[in-house]
């Protein structure tokens, strides 16, 4: 009597056992099933949300809306609205002012040829470079490209002097810079993609999340104000050493920079 109660007992248990283990596969697949559909949510809200910051960058009044909104100047810069960018020691009496447009192929030219012996001389103490913009092409070629590389710039410049010379000769290299009717820098996520190879920008959130939200879009504006409102610039790349013009359009680098050696202030 007793073995035969002691077998069935075991045997409940062992049937109570096998009820709940299914009960918790159930529990767990269902959990999976939860899991799944939330990333699914979650991907697709992300998804929604890049589609939303591309359409609204794209619509027609976004950059006029974008002129309506308090300026927020980078750091690093100094002068009316900010609009002076200086790379090099700001007091030193040499100044070789640069415009430029940021999808002008002319002056990825320059810059590909010339660029870092320029920079060099800078770092060298032979003159300040002051950086000056314009968004002229986006007009002449139809998009955005010239005000979102130069807003996505500034974002560059708050971070650090540097990180903005890197990300400057990086977009104006052979491999980055695009065709002038090609507007493939209106594009928040092409640019941050790019700047992962600058690295004090690599995975900077500051940064990223300056181009996403266009935080410096009214600065691209109010520099491009800055260009048109030049003397004696009708045109990119125009390069002045303390005010007289640097010929550096089709020039090698050897020749451009013996041209500033020979106007410099001793």
């Amino acid at each position: 009597m007793s073995t035969r109660n002691s077998k069935t007992s075991k045997a409940a248990a062992r049937e109570r056992l096998r009820i709940e283990r299914e009960k918790e596969v159930k529990r767990a697949k269902t959990r999976r099933q939860l899991v799944v559909a939330g990333g699914v949510v979650a991907l697709l809200g992300i998804a929604a949300g890049v589609a939303v910051a591309v359409n609204q960058m794209n619509k027609p009044s976004y950059w006029s809306d974008a002129a309506k909104k308090p300026l927020v100047k980078p750091a690093n810069t100094t002068g009316t609205n900010g609009t002076t960018v200086i790379v090099g020691d700001p007091g030193n009496k040499n100044t070789l002012q640069e415009y430029e447009d940021m999808r002008c192929p002319v002056c990825a030219a320059y810059e590909q040829e010339a660029g870092a012996a320029v920079l060099q001389g800078a770092k060298d103490g032979k003159y300040k470079i002051s950086y000056t913009f314009g968004t002229f092409l986006d007009d002449r070629e139809g998009g955005n490209g010239s005000k979102k590389a130069l807003s996505a710039l500034a974002a560059a410049l708050n971070v650090s002097v540097d990180a903005f010379e890197q990300y400057h000769t990086l977009l104006y290299s052979k491999k980055v810079h695009p065709e002038e009717t090609k507007d493939e820098f209106n594009d928040a996520d092409k640019l941050i993609q790019l700047a992962q190879q600058v690295p004090a920008l690599k995975n900077n959130a500051k940064f990223s999340d300056a181009v996403r939200k266009g935080t410096f879009d009214k600065w691209a504006l109010t520099m491009s104000d800055t260009f048109n409102k030049a003397p004696g610039v009708t045109g990119t790349p125009t390069v002045k050493l303390n005010g007289k013009d640097i010929t550096v359009i089709g020039q090698p680098q050897a020749t451009v920079m013996a041209e500033i050696q020979a106007g410099l202030v001793k």
